[in-house]
């Protein structure tokens, strides 16, 4: 038994790999809810913060990173630019990575399993240092010189007293999830489909990153560090093999004409499991024809008597003419 790998294809979706659906749906809600009270938990470490957005700042200058103003001096310069970049901060965050993760379950539930499992790991950890490290972001710190887009043009998701807000915790700067989530839904998607377009999801990240540092929400390390972070989740959850490639069952040498062992799934279609059976085919010690009408099942047919050498028809007729007289 043979088998070939080929490339994952957009056939039919393996219904035996989806989970329960009011199962996931309960452990996705109690994984978002857990993370939103445990950011809460963080609230409260106000001088913390800033010392720690001190430190950040110094260590980012030190590094001769780019600094965040540039971004969003750019934005400034149209108040629809800034709008729109401020909606897309409110507004994309949770809905892209919800959709994401419904599609990918619907259509590709072997990645499904595999993103939920990296994008809870990466969670859990981010959460783990928001509480060890609380981090006032860029337009809490005078030194940055930045603007608060969010109270200053809208939309925002914030509080007007950060130190009070009951709804979100706006000491939790390190690490990005906006830019972390970002990344998976691209990663995710650009895997889990064969489109010559899905490159393109990468924009998604490219432009979160720059709404999240030009509103003034987040440092270039939090997207830094959340991107160590998911590096570290994908290593450690890998892709399932089943979902990665899809094996082609070829058949033995020797079982062509019956048609024993050949297995050729419709989802392993495509130009790759054809190649595959070809070169199969074409390696049988039968020959591609594999067998003939005479010997059914391509069973090897007997090899006919050869000619003793030195003699031919005549001769052989003489001689029986003459064991009859």
């Amino acid at each position: 038994m043979t088998y070939a790998r080929t490339e994952p294809t957009d056939q039919e979706p393996d219904t035996r790999a989806r989970p329960p659906l009011v199962r996931e749906f309960l452990l996705v809600a109690g994984l978002f809810l857990a993370y939103k009270f445990g950011r809460r938990a963080a609230n409260g470490h106000v001088e913390e913060a800033f010392r720690n957005a001190g430190n950040v700042w110094d260590l980012e200058r030190a590094l001769h990173l780019p600094g965040e103003g540039a971004v969003q001096g750019l934005l400034l310069h149209s108040q629809p630019l800034i709008h729109a970049a401020n909606t897309y901060y409110a507004a994309v965050h949770f809905p892209a990575t919800a959709l994401f993760l419904v599609w990918l379950y619907w259509r590709r539930p072997r990645h499904y399993v595999w993103s939920r499992r990296v994008l809870a790991a990466l969670t859990a950890a981010s959460l783990v240092l928001h509480l060890l490290f609380p981090l006032a972001p860029p337009r809490m710190l005078p030194v940055a010189g930045m603007v608060d887009t969010g109270q200053v043009y809208g939309p925002t998701v914030y509080g007007q007293t950060p130190a009070t807000d009951t709804m979100a915790n706006q000491f939790a700067a390190m690490p990005s999830l906006h830019v972390g989530w970002a990344v998976m839904v691209a990663v995710g998607l650009i895997v889990a489909t064969r489109s010559r377009w899905r490159w393109l999801w990468v924009l998604h990240p490219a432009l979160t990153l720059l709404v999240v540092v030009g509103t003034a929400n987040h440092y270039w390390l939090d997207a830094i560090v959340v991107a160590a972070l998911l590096a570290v989740a994908l290593a450690a959850f890998r892709l399932p093999l089943s979902a990665r490639t899809v094996p082609v069952r070829l058949p033995r040498p020797g079982t062509w004409g019956s048609g024993e062992g050949i297995s050729v799934p419709a989802s392993a279609g495509g130009a790759a499991g054809r190649r595959a059976f070809a070169s199969a085919r074409r390696s049988s010690p039968f020959g591609p024809a594999g067998g003939s009408a005479a010997s059914p099942g391509g069973a090897v047919p007997p090899r006919p008597a050869e000619p003793v050498p030195g003699t031919d028809a005549g001769s052989q007729a003489r001689t029986r003419a003459g064991a009859v007289r």
